[in-house]
């Protein structure tokens, strides 16, 4: 019931709790005199900074461009652009912020991409908020298609029902997104052809290190009938595998599988950043930007919105990532 109420228990602590807090503090620490100044300046400050980020932050985007080089790239996928965007929790843009969701497709289909993914967390809570955004979401458009996988939010863990009710709204989110035109991958995956080369792009459902978040990625059955040996020129297959919690690329995928580039979200970027620190490094070894060991590489996206309207130091964020075949010497 967290997630139900996250929004006005997030208000309440930055305008409210966060600011008797630091004018407990004042009065604490500062001189008789001066702690009556110090108390509103923090307290103007903290309000400020909460009402940025939720009129303003929340709304900025910034789209980010990469090239991943691996000796596994096949020739006739030098180039080809994979665009990723994560955590839309579409359930916030309703309304008034609905012309933000309009904005970040506009801005997908504008890269032009061979492929579109779709890392997760689509929903708040409910699959019903998805009714008032199939139109926008249906216009994305790529050569190969849109791949998605799901997050926890997609799964109505968060919602006060019994289980038959839960596996039917499950069984309702899934037909929704598939309704898109979008491939949805549960533990599965497809293969893209260019010529007689292939690379595979791979879907995991959630698998979270946190014990409750849902934990039903399967690396062996999303990589079933896929050979990761490699082939007689010293290549193995290209995956690029989808996962929507970055904890599961060291958990599971590093160990159980050949996936040279995976991709993520789920961490939001902590939805704040001051000073290069976010609160989500407290919580995750890999919440942002790239990871890499040995060859393999793992990017965690920090989303496009959130469930609690606000980001501050951390906007939203679209990726490019155009995969670069490095020759190997013989």
């Amino acid at each position: 019931m967290i997630a139900r109420y996250a929004i006005p228990f997030f208000l309440i602590m930055g305008l409210v709790v966060v600011p008797l807090l630091l004018i407990l503090l004042c009065r604490w620490l500062l001189p008789k005199r001066h702690w009556r100044k110090g108390a509103i300046a923090c307290t103007l400050m903290v309000w400020a900074l909460v009402l940025y980020g939720h009129f303003v932050g929340y709304q900025e985007l910034e789209v980010h461009r990469y090239d991943f080089v691996s000796a596994d790239v096949p020739e006739a996928f030098d180039g080809y652009r994979i665009v990723q965007f994560s955590d839309a929790h579409v359930g916030t843009m309703t309304g008034s912020r609905q012309w933000l969701l309009q904005r970040d497709v506009d801005s997908i289909n504008a890269l032009k991409p061979d492929v579109i993914v779709f890392t997760g967390d689509l929903l708040n809570l409910h699959p019903e908020e998805l009714n008032e955004h199939k139109a926008i979401l249906s216009q994305l458009h790529a050569k190969d298609g849109v791949y998605s996988v799901l997050g926890n939010h997609d799964y109505p863990i968060y919602l006060d029902c019994d289980e038959a009710t839960k596996k039917d709204l499950l069984c309702q989110t899934i037909e929704y997104e598939r309704a898109l035109g979008w491939k949805l991958l549960l533990n599965e995956h497809r293969i893209v052809r260019r010529d007689s080369d292939s690379i595979v792009i791979a879907g995991m459902e959630n698998w979270g290190k946190v014990k409750r978040m849902p934990r039903k990625g399967d690396v062996k059955k999303t990589l079933a009938g896929i050979s990761q040996q490699p082939t007689t020129n010293g290549q193995q297959p290209f995956i690029l595998m989808l996962q929507h919690d970055p904890t599961a690329w060291e958990e599971k995928i590093l160990p159980e599988c050949e996936a040279q580039l995976t991709l993520s979200g789920h961490t939001h970027g902590g939805q704040f950043k001051l000073f290069g620190w976010s609160p989500a490094s407290l919580s995750y070894n890999e919440w942002n930007d790239w990871a890499y060991r040995d060859d393999r590489a793992l990017f965690v996206s920090t989303g496009l919105g959130a469930l609690i309207p606000f980001r501050l130091g951390m906007p939203g964020e679209i990726v490019q990532i155009t995969l670069k075949s490095k020759k190997v010497k013989k």
